[in-house]
């Protein structure tokens, strides 16, 4: 009773510590800088900036040599993101681009350069890395592998639930069908949503995946003889229905800063893959830590106390998007 009350506690203290961090429980959305050639050989820039508990982050795009921008309309606001959109004095592909500012925060920035004759080029600027020659060739494509691992590891979230799993699941074979069953389904409804076959909104979708981490917890949280028989005789069945909720939220992402129309199903491939490499490597590190805990230890305590934390900011996460929702 003694280590139950403690698990509570300590769920309590952490959730309290989450819960002001909601609005990136899902993930650190990237900016993302568009630059693009029109007919008369002109150049446009869009600039999206993410939005984290109202406030702008501190970021501004730098030409070298010096670009001369124009605002080419008012400023609009998503919600998560504020657009601006600007004409170009000079051509931006033989520039080099810094985002100042960038190397404070935990987010990245796309750029993407598209051409009047179809063509894309992709870059990925992250705080360790905030300039880029913008006449390097890289590949286009190459930018969403990493966005993939990155997107899927800082997504608090999906984090939580895949480690939910594992704790869930004793049996190595039973684990494996069970994790395949949620990459499975979240890689269809990731590839259905960013080509737009299905459209949903993200609200309503976020605060059903919050609610798949608060029932994972509930699981985990009772007596076996007390769970529900699909999660005990069907598991892999329950990761297949949550996958599919889950690849919606995995395409929020993509749909802000969009494909390369030339390289858009390898973008796409690299992408989940790099999904899949960061959810392995969670997985990895969680089997890690529970083989520990089970050569130095025979206490249940640490995994109560994980699905207590679990649960509790699961539920904080359910009510303040089901709230946003509702309002």
């Amino acid at each position: 009773m003694r280590r139950l009350l403690w698990c509570m506690v300590l769920a309590v203290g952490v959730a309290s510590l989450l819960d002001h961090t909601e609005t990136t429980a899902h993930e650190v959305r990237p900016a993302f800088l568009q630059l693009a050639e029109k007919e008369d050989r002109s150049w446009t820039m869009l600039w999206k900036q993410p939005v984290l508990e109202g406030r702008q982050l501190p970021l501004s795009p730098v030409f070298e040599p010096a670009c001369e921008a124009v605002a080419a309309g008012p400023e609009e606001f998503t919600g998560t993101a504020r657009l601006a959109r600007f004409t170009l004095a000079c051509d931006p592909s033989t520039t080099v681009l810094t985002i100042q500012g960038l190397s404070a925060t935990l987010t990245d920035v796309m750029v993407r350069i598209d051409r009047e004759d179809g063509s894309t080029v992709n870059h990925l600027l992250r705080p360790e890395r905030p300039s880029v020659d913008l006449a390097d060739p890289t590949p286009a494509a190459s930018a969403y592998l990493w966005l993939g691992i990155e997107h899927l590891l800082f997504g608090i979230d999906h984090v939580l639930f895949v480690i939910g799993l594992v704790l869930f699941i004793p049996g190595r074979l039973d684990l494996i069908k069970t994790i395949t069953a949620f990459t499975l389904a979240h890689s269809v409804t990731l590839a259905l949503s960013v080509l737009e076959l299905v459209t949903v909104p993200q609200a309503p979708v976020e605060a059903i995946i919050a609610l798949s981490i608060l029932f994972l917890a509930r699981e985990l949280v009772i007596e076996p003889g007390r769970r529900s028989l699909l999660t005990t005789a069907r598991p892999w069945i329950m990761a297949l229905l949550f996958g599919l909720l889950h690849g919606l939220g995995f395409a929020g992402v993509l749909s802000e800063i969009g494909l390369p129309r030339d390289q858009l199903a390898m973008s796409l491939l690299l992408f989940n893959v790099g999904i899949e490499a960061g959810q392995l490597i969670v997985i990895a590190v969680m089997l890690a830590l529970l083989w520990l805990q089970q050569r130095f230890s025979q206490s249940h305590t640490p995994e109560l106390a994980y699905s207590w934390i679990m649960g509790s900011v699961a539920g904080m996460w359910t009510l303040d998007r089901v709230f946003a929702v509702i309002v």
